[in-house]
């Protein structure tokens, strides 16, 4: 006979499926997609490793992404991912780079024609502008921190993800988020940020406002992409990333 714990602890399982059927309904997504695995070699990692040793805690997402208990096992569950429509038009799956143990994580949108060449996130012309924010703003190394986008595969023509692959993607990044287990997120654009806070409210008002994502501020502020596009933005984005400066204890580096 099943005791009062385990019992509490289906009601929680039963409660966090509720919760996550109800968001995929709301993005529009009305199945579950078949999945196909296979192990794949695992990302890059870095240095700069927390002070102290962290326990990564229980997935808050289920299934396969939840088993996975490090960032190799979570690529190797990926595989050669078919389980969406951007499997059918992908060179590479774009996973994530960067330090397993960082105290910042920046989360993107996807990939676009040089990630998909590379197999490295934001390293097209977005990308050089988000690694001079990195080093020549914060001082920081690109090895340092790590940085991931929601889905891991190139739309077509670099249109925006759609409902159903955003929802494909989104329990690989919840579980990437976790296994990182970062101080500061800062979430770089619209459809990171709504994935994230699962808010509709428009960039433009959220940007500069701490938010929390379980538990882990997050800082959402504008794309790299945009700014290359409106650079006179690069002000207010640069007032962003010196609140996450501060909130992680980094000081400017000295001009020469």
């Amino acid at each position: 006979m099943p005791t009062l714990r385990s019992q509490g602890g289906v009601t929680a399982v039963i409660d966090a499926v509720r919760a996550h059927v109800e968001h995929l309904r709301e993005l529009g997504v009305d199945g579950v997609p078949r999945t196909v695995a296979a192990p794949v070699a695992s990302a890059a990692g870095g240095e700069m490793a927390k002070e102290t040793p962290r326990v990564v805690p229980p997935a808050a997402v289920g299934g396969e992404a939840g088993g996975a208990d490090t960032l190799s096992a979570l690529r190797a569950v990926l595989g050669d991912c078919q389980r969406c429509k951007l499997a059918g038009h992908r060179k590479t799956l774009v996973f994530g780079v960067g330090n397993p143990s960082a105290r910042l994580l920046f989360v993107g949108e996807g990939p676009g024609a040089d990630e998909d060449v590379q197999g490295e996130p934001f390293v097209g012309r977005a990308g050089q502008l988000l690694t001079e924010i990195i080093t020549k703003g914060m001082g920081l190394r690109r090895e340092d921190v790590y940085i991931c986008n929601v889905v891991k595969c190139r739309p077509p023509g670099n249109r925006n993800p759609e409902p159903d692959e955003v929802a494909s993607c989104e329990p690989f990044l919840h579980r990437q988020i976790e296994l990182v287990a970062p101080e500061v997120i800062v979430a770089l654009g619209k459809f990171a940020v709504q994935c994230l806070l699962q808010s509709k409210t428009p960039i433009s008002q959220l940007r500069g406002h701490w938010a929390e994502y379980r538990g882990v501020r997050l800082m959402p502020t504008f794309h790299p992409a945009y700014l290359l596009r409106n650079p006179a933005e690069k002000r207010v984005v640069w007032e962003d990333i010196k609140l996450v400066m501060g909130a992680l204890g980094i000081a400017p580096p000295p001009r020469g």
